[in-house]
């Protein structure tokens, strides 16, 4: 696993200049560029009900359907002036570029799912042995028991938290996150069997921790072709064949697999991923376990989001082995 002085180092051997490919950074860049305003639009439609896309296709959406568009026009555009400004930019050095941002972005994600997960289970057990009232007063102690008071107040402030550490830290966390999930899962057993007791608390924590290893480390696993490969005939291509199937499967299958993810979960108000964070969602358990379910379905949106800037930043690595350019780096790849 590698970790952010690794990368350093990988993109000290990258080579600013290159071979021109606006095609390939304009279509590479405006799919950011829409992603951008994709999550903007989101916001703006949940939280202050302006009218997206598709309600100005069908028409009588009003004039403020238009700034949606404008919204969509101007991400593309910038994307666009940012290629024709840096004619010369290889896409190898795009890549990198990409995927450093995309590390910093996974990395806040980890560190926010850290501090919530402690501090969740924290309250949430002293919420059960009746012990906040030692500590704070009535007033408090109902706060403490809603969903409520705790999302807004507690965890959106630790996530922030998080994404703040991330800046001052050189790792992505897999492991930490690895070894505090073997951790919780040892408590759960040592309590059960041996103390004989037993929370829902528990069984959320390792729950939540688990989503968030799986669903962030994704991408990552994707840059360092640690997924898993079913194939007769792709190991016995070369560099540049590789890089063209590369290209087209990226497209093909991995930035529309991630779109029908956006598409679906953030499609209104009543959607997969929205319903649940607009009304901070919490289990069937209740007060008894941890508060965190409406991030879990948050994750579906981060998994997405995260995979679809690593997928551009794949495409023009491929593109840049099918054009058999310099700085190619070598992974080892798994192949079934």
């Amino acid at each position: 696993m590698e970790n952010e002085q690794d990368i350093q180092a990988v993109a000290k051997t990258i080579s600013r200049e290159g071979p021109a490919a606006p095609g390939a950074r304009m279509f590479g860049w405006g799919m950011l560029g829409v992603l951008a305003a994709f999550l903007i639009n989101n916001v703006l439609n949940i939280g202050y009900g302006v009218p997206g896309l598709s309600a100005l296709f069908a028409g009588g959406a009003g004039a403020s359907a238009y700034f949606t568009l404008l919204v969509y026009a101007a991400a593309i555009a910038i994307g666009i002036v940012y290629v024709t400004r840096t004619p010369g930019q290889s896409l190898r050095w795009d890549a990198d570029k990409i995927h450093r941002f995309n590390v910093c972005f996974i990395r806040g994600c980890f560190w926010a799912v850290l501090f919530v997960g402690v501090v969740d289970a924290v309250i949430a057990l002293m919420r059960i042995e009746n012990l906040l009232g030692t500590f704070f007063g009535a007033s408090m102690v109902t706060d403490l028991g809603r969903v409520q008071f705790v999302g807004p107040y507690i965890h959106i402030p630790l996530v922030i938290l998080g994404f703040v550490v991330a800046l001052f830290t050189r790792t992505l966390g897999f492991t930490w996150l690895a070894l505090l999930i073997v951790t919780a899962e040892l408590g759960i057993v040592i309590s059960r069997f041996v103390f004989s007791y037993e929370q829902a608390l528990m069984a959320d924590l390792v729950r939540y921790w688990y989503a968030a290893l799986f669903l962030f480390a994704s991408a990552y696993t994707l840059y360092d072709e640690g997924h898993v490969r079913v194939d007769v005939l792709y190991a016995s291509f070369g560099r540049t064949r590789k890089g063209f199937f590369n290209s087209i499967g990226t497209i093909a299958l991995g930035m529309t697999t991630c779109w029908v993810i956006l598409a679906i979960g953030f499609a209104g108000k009543q959607s997969i991923i929205n319903s649940p964070v607009m009304n901070f969602e919490i289990t069937q358990s209740g007060t008894t376990g941890l508060f965190v379910k409406y991030q879990m379905a948050a994750f579906l949106g981060i998994f997405a989001i995260s995979m679809l800037i690593q997928f551009v930043s794949y495409f023009f690595e491929s593109i840049a082995d099918y054009r058999d350019e310099p700085g190619h780096r070598e992974v080892v790849a798994v192949s079934h």
